[in-house]
């Protein structure tokens, strides 16, 4: 038996229905697959914490992480209460950055029983693979004078680790998929930074003559997530970029509430992190209307992560028999509750047992 000792932050909104609901399926994936097991142990860190403590995670909350296999994270905010700058540098970008997770995996595909709002998506299926590390949400920087001279400066910085690192992780993922590497690029308006990941880009490339590749201007890149999105497999960039193609890709499967994400470790020195893309959503939080296949979909991804693979095929295969069957939640053209969506899941799930 496989046991492994999952950290859990629910966090805000949303984030607090729709993390048991994805505690419920790896509880079934583990009772299918017989040799896994998960402990958890739940925090309440979060912007209500932040409101009783005056932090968002205590000062001893990285060291308490370090201990555990993996994170598992809902959702960060209260933008009403507490600005989005200290939740996220508090508590989402702070466990990153200790935690070393210098890459972000989010894929994106056409799933089935759902409809794309593109006029023809022809069943694409990609994979974003985001540097998780610096570039442009560098901490370096700073705001001077006040009134009409006042000035912000906010450096992006891009280190030759970090970018073939996170130029590799693309690779060996493609390796696997469909063997084409797009890197997103700007090096026609951004004077340094860009050039530089293009000349690293183009390093890489030679360690992988069976990959082709491919190098696309983000707003290009952006148009054609829109236009012909089948037309990619894995996309590598920075982090900016990534963040932003990623909420595309959200949209164009039909909801950022299914988009999934992965925060890796990839040395597995540290604990890996795994989170939906979308937000708390506090405008429907405590309705039972969230979407919990984001964070059901991420749970899949922290099942791949840990060698359950086959399982995890299992948990996305039976996400797509619940739409098929046409159980969705009101942002999918549905009026299914999140517990609704979950069962159905669950009951895909266990089915797929005796099969």
């Amino acid at each position: 038996m496989n046991s492994y000792e999952i950290a859990v932050i629910p966090g805000d909104g949303i984030g607090k229905e729709v993390v048991p609901a994805a505690l419920k399926v790896l509880e079934a994936a583990a009772q299918i697959d017989g040799g896994l097991a998960f402990k958890w142990t739940k925090f309440p860190w979060s912007c209500e914490y932040y409101l009783e403590h005056g932090r968002m995670m205590p000062s001893d909350g990285i060291s308490t992480l370090r201990s555990f296999d993996q994170i598992f994270l809902g959702a960060v905010g209260m933008p009403d209460l507490v600005q989005d700058h200290i939740s996220l540098w508090g508590l989402l970008i702070h466990i990153r950055r200790e935690m070393k997770q210098a890459v972000n995996v989010r894929p994106a595909k056409l799933l089935r029983g759902l409809r794309s709002p593109l006029r023809e998506p022809k069943d694409f299926d990609l994979v974003v693979v985001r540097e998780n590390s610096e570039g442009e949400y560098s901490e370096i920087g700073g705001r001077i004078h006040r009134g009409p001279d006042e000035m912000a400066i906010q450096n992006a910085v891009f280190t030759r680790k970090a970018t073939e690192r996170v130029m590799n992780h693309a690779f060996e993922l493609a390796k696997d998929r469909k063997g084409h590497v797009t890197s997103a690029t700007k090096s026609n308006g951004i004077t340094y930074s860009m050039p530089f990941w293009d000349d690293v880009f183009k390093g890489v490339c030679t360690a992988y003559p069976d990959i082709s590749t491919s190098a696309i201007h983000i707003d290009a890149l952006a148009a054609f997530f829109v236009m012909k999105p089948q037309i990619f497999d894995v996309i590598v960039a920075s982090n900016l970029f990534g963040d932003i193609l990623t909420d595309l890709g959200g949209a164009i499967m039909g909801s950022i509430g299914i988009a999934p994400a992965a925060n890796l470790n990839l040395e597995r020195e540290y604990p890996s992190m795994f989170e939906p893309v979308h937000g708390s959503a506090p405008d429907i939080a405590g309705k039972g209307l969230a979407n919990p296949i984001g964070q059901i979909w991420t749970a899949k991804m922290m099942l791949d992560f840990l060698g359950y693979k086959e399982i995890g095929e299992l948990v996305l295969a039976a996400i797509e028999d619940t739409l098929e069957a046409g159980v969705k939640t009101r942002d999918l053209g549905g009026n299914a509750t999140t517990s609704e969506v979950t069962q159905s899941i669950l009951d895909h799930l266990l089915n797929k047992q005796g099969s």
